[in-house]
């Protein structure tokens, strides 16, 4: 999953493709959208969206940087911190956001965590993020990667959600997938990945372009019931009369995720 300079630079021409300048400013939209609103915790200016590989193995080359990472929990260390699972080598998180986080249950829930990227020095933490540490759990991790977290989100795939949506309705969770339907401008489907019992996840309220069909991207949000009522009062839709019939006869009081920001995932 890691991009580097150069894929990283592919990735985003393939995504753009035609509609580059319209592409470019959908994602400062939503990127602005994501910075004054709710949900700004799951992903508040990040510099770039990067893989555990590379915090573990190059972290060198995103020290010092404000990065998005999406990963499994592999153990809780204190009471605001713990480790994402990558192989053998596991890296340090550290809840810095002043707010608590609850980690899922379910051991196969990611989550997503966004902050700064540096080697673990206890007495500087504890300096900087006036954090009281004990140093006898901290010991080992003492030099080693770490990431401290100013934002953390659950992390479900779109098939996690629809299958139990009661998980989820109403907490602001990040969610990674591949664009599977079109349905207008401002709404799409994820694809549920072939999860058993599980159907494509419904996203709207977000700009949505012909460049997106196909590509994997993350989106931050709420997941809400489908009440039709509700949401044309509460967002500015652009549903023609037949959407609506559309989108009501499937999705009526099932779970569709409401959207604030929207960008690529890495790969």
């Amino acid at each position: 999953m890691a991009i580097h300079n150069s894929d990283h630079h592919i990735a985003w021409r393939r995504l753009i493709g035609k509609r580059g300048i319209v592409m470019s400013l959908l994602l400062l939209t939503t990127v602005m959208t994501a910075c004054t609103s709710e949900s700004e915790q799951a992903n508040p200016n990040a510099d770039s969206n990067v893989t555990t590989e590379e915090v573990a193995e190059q972290t060198e080359k995103v020290e010092g940087q404000s990065v998005t990472v999406r990963s499994e929990v592999k153990k809780k260390v204190g009471e605001s911190s713990f480790t994402l699972d990558n192989s053998d080598e596991e890296i340090l998180v550290i809840n810095t956001s002043g707010k608590p986080f609850v980690l899922p249950a379910d051991e196969d829930i990611g989550i997503q965590a966004t902050g700064k990227v540096q080697n673990f020095v206890l007495v500087d933490v504890e300096r900087d993020y006036d954090l009281d540490l004990d140093p006898e759990i901290y010991a080992e991790y003492e030099t080693q990667p770490a990431l401290l977290a100013n934002s953390l989100a659950l992390a479900p795939d779109p098939g996690e959600i629809t299958q139990n949506p009661e998980k989820f309705y109403d907490l602001a969770i990040a969610v990674e997938g591949e664009v599977e339907d079109i349905i207008d401008s401002t709404s799409f489907t994820l694809d549920e990945e072939q999860l058993f019992g599980a159907t494509d996840l419904l996203v709207i309220n977000t700009p949505v372009t012909e460049a997106l069909d196909g590509e994997r991207v993350t989106v931050t949000g709420k997941l809400r019931k489908f009440i039709l009522t509700e949401f044309e009062r509460d967002y500015d839709l652009t549903w023609d009369l037949d959407v609506k019939q559309k989108l009501e006869a499937e999705y009526s009081d099932k779970p569709v995720f409401v959207a604030d920001s929207l960008y690529p995932t890495a790969q």
